[in-house]
């Protein structure tokens, strides 16, 4: 039985989206990000916007969803960064 590019697709949207929760959720507790480099987070935030983009002009769904999950995470460290310094 061959495997489904969407199933691949939706399960490494799944990984990599995920991945980001912890990290944001941490720095909600303890308003700690000092760690964490504003110039990598924005253009991150940056490229994930582009790969939404993208995947609406495709209409590819594991596309659409795992980037914009992803761009509210690291938007929301973002914002963390630049309010908590």
């Amino acid at each position: 039985m061959p495997i489904n590019a969407d199933i691949i697709g939706t399960l490494a949207a799944t990984l990599t989206t995920l991945c980001w929760a912890p990290q944001a959720l941490r720095i909600l507790r303890t308003r700690d990000t000092k760690a964490i480099s504003l110039v990598t987070q924005s253009a991150f935030a940056g490229g994930v916007a582009l790969w939404l983009i993208y995947g609406l002009m495709i209409g590819s769904a594991p596309v659409i969803v795992a980037n914009a999950v992803t761009f509210v995470l690291v938007s929301a460290i973002v914002a963390m960064k630049i309010r908590f310094g």
